[in-house]
């Protein structure tokens, strides 16, 4: 209770200066977002007027253009299918990664991790691109989801290491004095113990598969082309069609927004509290 009044205390005497400062960070980083929306909004006459015009008349024609001219139904589905593989293939691979190397206390291949997570996400586009190609998998989903890996594995892997090194070492020593194996601990006492942070290092893998483009543009085609790379296609060098663009590029961002929106709670938690150490 002490703690908590300090809390309101100091809020109570935060200036008008510091909610200034928060207004202007939010409006900076959300400005972009409003623009895009008022721009799939506008006709291309409105898009191109100089200076910008911020009072029109709202129009739904760019989003009914994108879905009339494209099958981004097709688009939305290779996306699910995608993310939902690779973020299924990361914990398959990720989980028991993070359990040996935070139970057996691994920090040099925690740091091998933590490079593969920072490294340029190009340097391993050629590497794949020449596999995929000797194997015939160019354009599969299969190929577009183990690509995929390279973004979502390393992620799920830093997350749920500070997960299992939270466990207490005590219940594993009295699982195997008992008769559990390895894979029985794992399985048993591990995984149930840190289900927060498997449904954190789930959502971040989706979204950072949802988002990835640059595999996606070289190794897909028209079949398992995802929605980045669709926007990717309103792009030409004769000009732009902004309405279009927009409109496509809100019907991208849209559900990773909204999911995060609404689940932002579960990852700010899941992530706090696989940074408390015991």
């Amino acid at each position: 209770m002490a703690t908590t009044s300090r809390f309101d205390q100091k809020a109570q005497r935060r200036s008008p200066i510091f909610y200034i400062v928060v207004l202007l960070i939010l409006a900076i980083y959300l400005f972009p977002f409003y623009w895009m929306i008022a721009s799939s909004l506008k006709t291309q006459i409105d898009n191109n007027a100089f200076p910008p015009l911020f009072v029109f008349t709202p129009t739904l024609a760019n989003y009914a253009n994108v879905f009339a001219d494209n099958p981004f139904a097709l688009y939305l589905t290779n996306s699910i299918i995608v993310g939902i593989g690779s973020t299924v293939l990361g914990l398959v691979f990720g989980l028991p990664a993070a359990y040996g190397i935070a139970r057996f206390n691994q920090k040099k291949l925690a740091l091998a991790v933590l490079l593969a997570r920072i490294a340029p996400g190009i340097s391993y586009l050629v590497p794949w691109f020449i596999i995929f190609s000797t194997f015939n998998m160019i354009g599969s989903y299969t190929g577009i989801i183990l690509s995929h890996l390279t973004v979502g594995l390393p992620l799920t892997i830093w997350i749920m290491i500070g997960f299992f090194e939270d466990i207490p070492k005590e219940l594993e020593d009295a699982a195997l004095i008992d008769g559990a194996s390895r894979y029985g601990i794992f399985f048993r006492i591990a995984l149930p113990l840190v289900v927060p942070g498997i449904a954190t290092a789930s959502i971040l893998s989706f979204i950072q598969s949802w988002n990835t483009f640059m595999y996606s543009v070289v190794l897909s085609d028209s079949a398992t082309r995802t929605l980045p790379v669709a926007v990717f296609g309103f792009l030409s060098y004769g000009g732009f069609d902004w309405g279009s663009l927009t409109a496509a590029a809100t019907v991208v961002t849209a559900p990773v927004m909204i999911l995060a929106i609404l689940i932002q709670r579960y990852i700010v938690g899941g992530l706090a509290a696989g940074g408390v150490k015991s």
